[in-house]
């Protein structure tokens, strides 16, 4: 069955649209979204189905997969305590283009951080997946959709990212061309930052 294609707009997206796709999600649905930067493919983070399904896609393990979450206060339900320097940068640096590897507490299902502690959260600066993420009523999932072009890392055209996965999702959602650089990933499990992935946040920015 063919996936559904939904065009929403990130200044200004329609909350009834964004409220079928909570519903959607919360039934076990897998969806392509826009973010800050790549296109993304997720789920309801609690959805061990449909977390299986984006394994399968994206030939990948669940604990490689990361969350987003609507705001920073929504964060800390999912992490262990914040030291003050990482919660004063990240109170900089979200919304943003970054991905923040944290030390996850036991509100992060199991299958997500099996082999490590730690989980990827992500708040992006568009208001598409944060409103989705909001109408759900937990995080989602979030793993870039890749392209196999050897020039193109990224897809970035919703119709094309359509073409490629509507028989593989359930919601393809438009919002716009998408960039072609991913978050930087910045790793604050440990005593200090350290830049896992440059891309397309400047930490240095945020220090």
């Amino acid at each position: 069955m063919s996936a559904q294609y939904i065009r929403l707009y990130p200044e200004n997206p329609d909350l009834k649209k964004v409220a079928e796709v909570g519903k959607a999600l919360r039934d076990g649905a897998v969806i392509i979204y826009p973010t800050d930067t790549v296109y993304g493919i997720g789920c309801d983070f609690s959805n061990v189905k449909a977390v299986q399904r984006i394994c399968q896609i994206k030939n990948t393990k669940p604990d490689a997969l990361s969350i987003i979450c609507y705001d920073l206060s929504e964060i800390s339900l999912y992490t262990k305590q914040l030291s003050t320097t990482v919660f004063k940068v990240m109170k900089k640096a979200l919304p943003g283009p970054f991905t923040f590897l944290l030390n996850a507490n036991n509100r992060v299902p199991k299958l997500l951080n099996a082999k490590k502690k730690t989980i990827g959260i992500r708040v992006p600066d568009n208001n598409i997946p944060r409103e989705i993420v909001r109408a759900l009523g937990s995080p989602i999932i979030t793993t870039s959709i890749h392209d196999e072009d050897e020039v193109i890392e990224y897809s970035t055209d919703p119709s094309l990212i359509f073409e490629k996965y509507e028989n593989a999702v359930d919601i393809v959602i438009d919002g716009g061309y998408g960039q072609n650089v991913p978050s930087t990933v910045v790793d604050c499990s440990g005593d200090f930052f350290e830049i896992i992935r440059e891309g397309k946040g400047n930490l240095e920015d945020m220090l």
